[in-house]
Protein backbone atom coordinates (compact mmCIF):
# COMPACT_ATOMS: atom_id res chain seq x y z
CA UNK A 1 0.00 0.00 0.00
CA UNK A 2 1.83 3.48 -0.88
CA UNK A 3 0.56 6.42 0.33
CA UNK A 4 3.06 8.95 -1.19
CA UNK A 5 2.33 9.68 -4.92
CA UNK A 6 6.25 8.88 -6.06
CA UNK A 7 5.19 9.67 -10.03
CA UNK A 8 4.16 13.98 -8.87
CA UNK A 9 7.53 14.32 -6.90
CA UNK A 10 8.93 14.47 -10.85
CA UNK A 11 12.42 12.84 -9.19
CA UNK A 12 15.02 12.85 -12.30
CA UNK A 13 18.25 11.05 -12.47
CA UNK A 14 21.08 11.85 -10.21
CA UNK A 15 18.88 13.29 -7.15
CA UNK A 16 19.70 11.84 -3.78
CA UNK A 17 16.33 10.78 -1.59
CA UNK A 18 16.26 9.47 1.64
CA UNK A 19 13.03 7.55 2.83
CA UNK A 20 12.90 7.45 6.27
CA UNK A 21 10.99 4.82 8.20
CA UNK A 22 11.45 2.67 5.28
CA UNK A 23 9.69 -0.12 7.00
CA UNK A 24 9.40 -3.10 4.38
CA UNK A 25 10.36 -1.10 2.14
CA UNK A 26 6.74 -0.19 -0.02
CA UNK A 27 8.45 3.15 -1.35
CA UNK A 28 11.63 2.08 -1.66
CA UNK A 29 10.17 -0.26 -4.50
CA UNK A 30 8.30 2.51 -5.99
CA UNK A 31 11.44 4.62 -6.15
CA UNK A 32 14.07 1.89 -7.40
CA UNK A 33 11.95 2.38 -10.87
CA UNK A 34 13.43 5.76 -11.20
CA UNK A 35 16.28 5.56 -13.88
CA UNK A 36 19.58 7.03 -12.03
CA UNK A 37 17.88 7.68 -8.68
CA UNK A 38 20.56 7.47 -5.84
CA UNK A 39 18.35 6.30 -2.75
CA UNK A 40 18.73 5.62 0.76
CA UNK A 41 16.35 3.58 2.95
CA UNK A 42 16.50 3.68 7.04
CA UNK A 43 14.70 2.32 9.99
CA UNK A 44 15.12 1.21 13.61
CA UNK A 45 13.12 -2.44 12.91
CA UNK A 46 15.84 -5.13 11.44
CA UNK A 47 13.28 -7.42 10.66
CA UNK A 48 11.13 -5.09 8.86
CA UNK A 49 14.83 -4.26 6.42
CA UNK A 50 15.94 -7.80 5.67
CA UNK A 51 11.81 -7.84 4.57
CA UNK A 52 13.00 -4.62 2.04
CA UNK A 53 16.04 -6.54 0.76
CA UNK A 54 14.14 -9.35 -0.05
CA UNK A 55 11.34 -7.68 -1.79
CA UNK A 56 13.81 -5.34 -4.03
CA UNK A 57 16.38 -8.32 -4.58
CA UNK A 58 13.51 -9.82 -6.12
CA UNK A 59 12.38 -6.93 -8.29
CA UNK A 60 12.57 -7.03 -12.02
CA UNK A 61 11.78 -3.61 -12.96
CA UNK A 62 13.44 -1.79 -10.83
CA UNK A 63 15.78 1.06 -12.95
CA UNK A 64 18.51 2.19 -10.42
CA UNK A 65 21.23 0.39 -9.16
CA UNK A 66 22.04 2.98 -6.43
CA UNK A 67 20.39 1.84 -3.10
CA UNK A 68 21.89 1.37 0.47
CA UNK A 69 19.38 0.13 3.31
CA UNK A 70 20.45 0.75 7.25
CA UNK A 71 19.64 0.40 10.33
CA UNK A 72 19.64 3.95 11.96
CA UNK A 73 16.97 6.41 14.13
CA UNK A 74 14.78 8.94 12.78
CA UNK A 75 16.15 10.90 15.51
CA UNK A 76 19.82 10.76 14.61
CA UNK A 77 20.10 10.76 10.88
CA UNK A 78 23.69 9.31 10.06
CA UNK A 79 23.85 11.97 7.16
CA UNK A 80 25.66 15.05 6.64
CA UNK A 81 23.59 18.27 6.67
CA UNK A 82 21.85 19.37 3.08
CA UNK A 83 22.63 15.81 1.88
CA UNK A 84 18.95 15.01 0.14
CA UNK A 85 16.62 16.56 -2.49
CA UNK A 86 14.18 14.72 -1.23
CA UNK A 87 12.97 13.42 2.24
CA UNK A 88 10.01 11.24 2.14
CA UNK A 89 8.73 9.85 5.98
CA UNK A 90 5.59 7.85 5.90
CA UNK A 91 3.20 6.94 9.04
CA UNK A 92 6.34 7.60 11.25
CA UNK A 93 6.39 10.75 13.29
CA UNK A 94 2.90 9.17 15.02
CA UNK A 95 5.10 6.37 16.69
CA UNK A 96 7.71 8.79 17.80
CA UNK A 97 7.74 10.62 21.39
CA UNK A 98 10.56 13.07 20.14
CA UNK A 99 8.71 13.80 16.88
CA UNK A 100 9.29 17.45 17.23
CA UNK A 101 13.48 16.47 16.95
CA UNK A 102 12.59 14.02 14.63
CA UNK A 103 11.06 16.62 12.25
CA UNK A 104 14.24 18.30 12.52
CA UNK A 105 16.85 16.17 11.65
CA UNK A 106 14.62 15.73 8.48
CA UNK A 107 14.59 19.08 7.91
CA UNK A 108 18.76 19.77 8.43
CA UNK A 109 19.36 16.44 6.01
CA UNK A 110 17.36 18.53 3.04
CA UNK A 111 18.80 19.97 0.81
CA UNK A 112 17.47 24.39 0.06
CA UNK A 113 14.02 23.89 -1.62
CA UNK A 114 14.17 20.15 -1.45
CA UNK A 115 10.79 18.17 -1.28
CA UNK A 116 10.19 16.57 2.29
CA UNK A 117 7.07 14.56 1.94
CA UNK A 118 5.21 13.44 5.44
CA UNK A 119 1.82 11.07 5.87
CA UNK A 120 0.53 10.96 9.11
CA UNK A 121 -2.86 8.70 9.79
CA UNK A 122 -5.57 11.22 9.55
CA UNK A 123 -7.61 12.84 12.91
CA UNK A 124 -10.99 11.63 12.34
CA UNK A 125 -10.59 7.41 11.15
CA UNK A 126 -7.82 7.63 13.26
CA UNK A 127 -10.17 9.08 16.40
CA UNK A 128 -12.24 6.42 15.65
CA UNK A 129 -10.16 3.71 16.19
CA UNK A 130 -9.29 5.06 19.53
CA UNK A 131 -12.67 5.73 20.66
CA UNK A 132 -13.89 1.99 19.48
CA UNK A 133 -10.61 0.06 20.64
CA UNK A 134 -8.84 0.34 23.89
CA UNK A 135 -6.43 -2.71 22.75
CA UNK A 136 -5.50 -0.66 19.36
CA UNK A 137 -5.03 2.89 21.79
CA UNK A 138 -2.42 1.01 24.14
CA UNK A 139 -0.79 -1.55 21.09
CA UNK A 140 3.13 -1.81 21.72
CA UNK A 141 5.07 0.41 19.62
CA UNK A 142 1.19 2.21 18.22
CA UNK A 143 0.46 5.70 17.80
CA UNK A 144 1.32 7.99 20.71
CA UNK A 145 -1.04 10.94 19.59
CA UNK A 146 -3.35 12.06 16.47
CA UNK A 147 -2.38 15.00 14.58
CA UNK A 148 -5.04 17.73 13.98
CA UNK A 149 -4.29 18.99 10.53
CA UNK A 150 -3.52 22.51 10.94
CA UNK A 151 -1.29 21.58 14.65
CA UNK A 152 0.93 19.56 12.23
CA UNK A 153 0.50 22.29 9.50
CA UNK A 154 1.87 24.99 12.25
CA UNK A 155 4.24 22.41 13.49
CA UNK A 156 5.87 21.78 9.81
CA UNK A 157 5.98 24.94 8.88
CA UNK A 158 8.22 25.95 12.54
CA UNK A 159 10.46 23.67 11.56
CA UNK A 160 11.48 25.59 7.85
CA UNK A 161 9.60 24.15 5.75
CA UNK A 162 6.75 25.55 3.71
CA UNK A 163 3.19 23.40 2.92
CA UNK A 164 2.64 23.39 -1.30
CA UNK A 165 -0.08 20.61 -1.10
CA UNK A 166 -2.30 18.13 0.97
CA UNK A 167 -3.57 15.06 -0.05
CA UNK A 168 -6.00 12.13 1.80
CA UNK A 169 -4.97 8.55 0.89
CA UNK A 170 -6.78 4.92 1.70
CA UNK A 171 -10.37 6.05 2.42
CA UNK A 172 -11.33 2.25 2.17
CA UNK A 173 -8.42 1.28 4.53
CA UNK A 174 -10.49 3.14 7.34
CA UNK A 175 -13.31 0.85 7.77
CA UNK A 176 -10.72 -2.21 7.69
CA UNK A 177 -9.23 -0.61 10.63
CA UNK A 178 -12.89 0.23 12.26
CA UNK A 179 -13.80 -3.52 11.99
CA UNK A 180 -10.79 -5.16 13.40
CA UNK A 181 -11.13 -2.35 16.19
CA UNK A 182 -14.92 -3.72 16.69
CA UNK A 183 -14.19 -7.39 16.44
CA UNK A 184 -11.28 -7.44 18.26
CA UNK A 185 -7.35 -6.11 17.05
CA UNK A 186 -5.77 -9.26 16.61
CA UNK A 187 -9.14 -11.33 15.44
CA UNK A 188 -7.84 -11.86 11.97
CA UNK A 189 -10.20 -14.91 11.46
CA UNK A 190 -13.27 -13.25 11.71
CA UNK A 191 -15.34 -13.18 8.52
CA UNK A 192 -15.93 -9.73 7.63
CA UNK A 193 -11.83 -9.01 8.64
CA UNK A 194 -11.21 -11.60 6.29
CA UNK A 195 -13.45 -10.60 3.35
CA UNK A 196 -12.45 -6.99 3.71
CA UNK A 197 -8.60 -7.75 3.62
CA UNK A 198 -8.72 -10.25 0.39
CA UNK A 199 -10.88 -7.10 -1.14
CA UNK A 200 -8.25 -4.75 -0.38
CA UNK A 201 -5.29 -7.27 -1.72
CA UNK A 202 -7.53 -7.56 -4.81
CA UNK A 203 -7.67 -3.94 -4.84
CA UNK A 204 -4.09 -3.20 -4.84
CA UNK A 205 -3.09 -6.15 -7.01
CA UNK A 206 -5.76 -5.46 -9.93
CA UNK A 207 -6.75 -1.67 -9.72
CA UNK A 208 -9.87 -2.02 -10.76
CA UNK A 209 -10.99 1.71 -12.38
CA UNK A 210 -14.37 1.47 -10.75
CA UNK A 211 -12.78 0.93 -7.23
CA UNK A 212 -10.26 3.35 -7.61
CA UNK A 213 -12.50 6.30 -8.76
CA UNK A 214 -14.33 5.73 -5.90
CA UNK A 215 -11.47 5.61 -3.61
CA UNK A 216 -10.49 8.88 -5.06
CA UNK A 217 -14.25 10.10 -4.22
CA UNK A 218 -14.04 9.05 -0.84
CA UNK A 219 -10.28 10.31 0.07
CA UNK A 220 -11.77 14.17 1.28
CA UNK A 221 -13.74 12.44 3.30
CA UNK A 222 -12.46 9.23 5.00
CA UNK A 223 -9.23 8.81 4.07
CA UNK A 224 -7.25 7.54 5.96
CA UNK A 225 -3.88 9.23 5.72
CA UNK A 226 -3.36 12.75 5.03
CA UNK A 227 -0.23 13.53 3.11
CA UNK A 228 1.76 17.05 3.05
CA UNK A 229 4.34 17.59 0.38
CA UNK A 230 6.41 20.51 1.54
CA UNK A 231 9.77 22.83 0.68
CA UNK A 232 12.36 23.48 2.29
CA UNK A 233 12.89 27.39 2.82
Amino acid sequence: MVTIDVPDLHLQSGRIVLDAGCGTGRHLRELVKIPGLRIFGIDRNEEDLNKALASLREMTDAATKHLQVLKADVNRLPFADEAFDCVICSEVLEHIPEHHNALRELVRVLKPQGDLVVSVPRYLPEKICWMISRDYFNEKGGHLRIYKTNRLKKMLSESGVRCREINYRHALHAPYWWIKCLVGLKNEGHWLVRYYKKFLEWDIMQKPFFVRRLEEILNPILGKSIVFYLKKG
